[in-house]
């Protein structure tokens, strides 16, 4: 279980990947290691599986979704994007922030769920246009620094994303 997700399913490491073919390589490599297939099989035969299967579904998972897929060639290369602990950014992403958070407050305030579905579409583009940008820091610039500030704010959007979804939902009711 030591080679990379990639190579686990055959892709090459980069973020740009074939999700039809990541898709095909884990439900072919689950074919193989289910569980259900060593119902029959010894103690050992039967954990490898399990453990084989959930090393598939964690890497899968992974490379599956964007910014875990950035995270994960980050870490590849020895990158920590300290996301936790790294929270400086951009003064006008900071802006941006502070006007995504208030256009939440007020649509909320006028029970507007057209103002946050426009906000919602407005923050998937710009994580779209983030994703791009990752894209050639990672594949085609190997510039770690740079895709790991883009992936501290992928999370930032992830966030707002989230409030957004809430806010909605609270409407909705």
């Amino acid at each position: 279980m030591q080679r990379t997700y990639f190579e686990l399913f055959g892709l090459p490491p980069a973020f740009n990947i074939d999700l039809a073919r990541l898709d095909q390589a884990y439900r072919q490599l689950q074919a193989e290691v289910h569980p259900d297939r060593f119902v029959a099989a010894s103690d050992t035969e039967r954990r490898r599986s399990l453990q084989w299967a959930t090393h598939a579904n964690e890497a899968y998972q992974t490379l599956k979704n964007p910014l875990d897929r950035a995270r994960y060639l980050l870490r590849l290369h020895g990158v920590d994007t300290q996301e936790e602990s790294n929270t400086a950014m951009p003064p006008d992403f900071l802006m941006r922030q502070m006007e995504w958070r208030e256009a939440i407050e007020e649509a909320q305030s006028a029970t507007d769920v057209n103002a946050l579905d426009a906000l919602s579409r407005e923050l998937r583009q710009e994580s779209r246009d983030m994703q791009l940008a990752l894209a050639g820091q990672l594949d085609s610039n190997a510039d770690y620094s740079s895709a790991s500030e883009t992936v501290r704010k992928l999370r930032f959007l992830d966030k707002v994303q989230a409030e957004i979804d809430q806010a909605i939902e609270a409407l909705e009711e």
